[in-house]
């Protein structure tokens, strides 16, 4: 089993130690660090729209500035963690600050489409080494119980606001700046938040192996790549396209070989373990299906508010702030609730009602009829996802052995930052390709009447709708997949849950 050790410093005039009296300041750093990484999971969806028309990508290609980062984190977050465990907390914290900033800046000043998701999967990449050396660096300066609860429920406070908060300053920032500056937003940020970092938090590092599961890692990141890139491909090319199929093969091919280096290496980056046990495979699997669902119809959400209610993007960003008022009551009732009943049924819940409430979406019309046709249908999602997520961070932890704590709490967030790549992915299809079946059949039908810009306006706007609620519909039907799969193998009781509650999860 590896062990802590923290690098000694002298202690202060007063005889308390460093770590001691600047504690509440480390948690202000971290909380700052942790704000960032939760941000850009969102910041960027309001600003899209004004991206999009600005660098000319196609709307097959549009989904790569979410799928690129989301994609890049879920799938390195696991190796992100062990390096930062036997490199140094400290190190792994500045290192992923630094390049998180960098990779911002080339976002912000990215020329064409390509710079943009390159940079959009840098950041993902250095989010991955950065969100677990915060946690970390929270949990070996806070070691007194009632404190780490504190410093805890702020870092999970913030895990859970920040995707309102992202949605509402992206709005501001691309209405009132441009859209570039939900992305250089980091970089003062991160100046900040380093500059306080280096004479404030202690190094620490686990001593043990240090072997890193590298293999297992190019396998996960390259087989999940080729199933988004298959996606994309099949919005443009169709699913019946030579190397749509090729790519989506490869793709399940390369993550069977990713099954097979977990099982036969030492240093497992996913201990199958881990997944073998039927409630904790089990929810998780719920975590990627209602993942998937939710972070791909995000995106439709801004999209219908912005293209075809023509809302600005403040108000778009705070149109989508129903989520989170239903995320906060249903998060705060199921912690009560969860000792009680245990997690069966509030997952199950969760994931109907977060059906439910993407349905509603699909009855949403090109009038702005917002508050019969879009908020309920939002606070209904809002309500499930608190309920699942949770659930699931309850129920991921159950009977799990020390030494795999923390792959399992990391595997959540993984788990549903690869869904909803692979969510947005394909939802986008589906939607791209509806629009595009609407728009010749609308155009067999009017011929030379497109010509009328009126005509072709009004015509644009019903096959952007008829695409955002084919992506609601499907979304939907993932979410009730996801609800079935915790009814057939999430049975464990009230008594089975661990104490002390779970880790923090990402909204959105």
């Amino acid at each position: 089993m590896s062990q802590t050790t923290l690098d000694k410093k002298p202690p202060l005039s007063g005889g308390a130690p460093e770590a001691d009296s600047r504690r509440w300041w480390v948690l202000v750093i971290v909380s700052i660090a942790q704000l960032m990484v939760v941000l850009d999971a969102t910041i960027v969806t309001v600003a899209l729209p004004d991206a999009q028309k600005a660098l000319d990508m196609s709307d097959a290609n549009k989904q790569w500035v979410v799928t690129a980062y989301a994609l890049a984190f879920g799938a390195l977050l696991l190796l992100g963690g062990r390096i930062a465990d036997f490199w140094g907390r400290k190190k792994a914290f500045v290192t992923g600050m630094i390049g998180f900033a960098a990779a911002s800046a080339i976002g912000g000043a990215a020329q064409n489409e390509a710079m943009l998701f390159g940079s959009r999967a840098l950041q993902g990449v250095f989010a991955a080494l950065l969100a677990p050396a915060a946690l970390a660096v929270l949990t070996v300066t806070f070691t007194e119980g009632k404190e780490r609860a504190k410093a805890f429920a702020v870092y999970g406070g913030i895990s859970a606001g920040g995707a309102a908060i992202g949605l509402l300053l992206g709005g501001v920032l691309t209405q009132y700046a441009t859209w570039r500056w939900c992305l250089l937003v980091n970089v003062p940020i991160a100046v900040i938040a380093i500059l306080a970092a280096m004479p404030m938090v202690k190094e620490s590092r686990a001593q043990g192996d240090t072997r890193y599961d590298i293999p297992g890692a190019i396998a996960v990141t390259l087989g999940l790549a080729a199933l988004v890139y298959g996606f994309t491909r099949a919005a443009e090319e169709g699913w019946s396209d030579g190397l749509t199929v090729a790519m989506l093969v490869a793709g399940v091919l390369l993550l069977i070989v990713f099954v097979f280096i977990e099982k036969r290496t030492e240093h497992a980056l996913l201990p199958l373990r881990i997944v073998a046990d039927r409630n904790r495979g089990g929810s998780l699997l719920v975590m990627l299906l209602v993942g998937a669902a939710f972070i791909g119809s995000t995106l439709f959400m801004i999209y219908y508010m912005r293209g075809v209610l023509h809302y600005g993007a403040v108000k778009a960003g705070a149109g989508a702030l129903g989520i989170t008022v239903g995320v906060f009551i249903t998060a705060g009732a199921s912690a009560a609730l969860l000792p009680k009943i245990g997690p069966r049924v509030p997952l199950f819940t969760g994931a109907v009602l977060a059906a439910v409430g993407t349905f509603w979406l699909t009855f949403v019309t090109v009038e702005p009829q917002y508050a019969t046709h879009v908020l309920p249908g939002m606070v209904i999602i809002g309500l499930g996802l608190g309920l699942v997520f949770t659930s699931v961070a309850s129920t991921a932890l159950i009977g799990i052995e020390e030494r795999d704590a923390g792959a399992a709490s990391a595997s959540i967030n993984a788990v549903q930052q690869v869904g909803g790549a692979l969510g947005t992915a394909l939802l986008n299809s589906f939607a791209t390709t509806a629009i595009a079946d609407y728009m010749a059949d609308k155009k067999a039908q009017l011929g030379p009447a497109l010509a009328d810009p009126a005509v072709l306006q009004n015509t644009v706007a019903h096959a952007q709708l008829d695409g955002y609620t084919t992506a609601f519909a499907w979304a939907s039907a993932i979410m009730v997949v996801g609800a079935v799969v915790s009814a057939i193998f999430v049975n464990a009781g009230k008594d089975a849950l661990p104490s002390g509650g779970g880790p923090a999860v990402h909204v959105g």
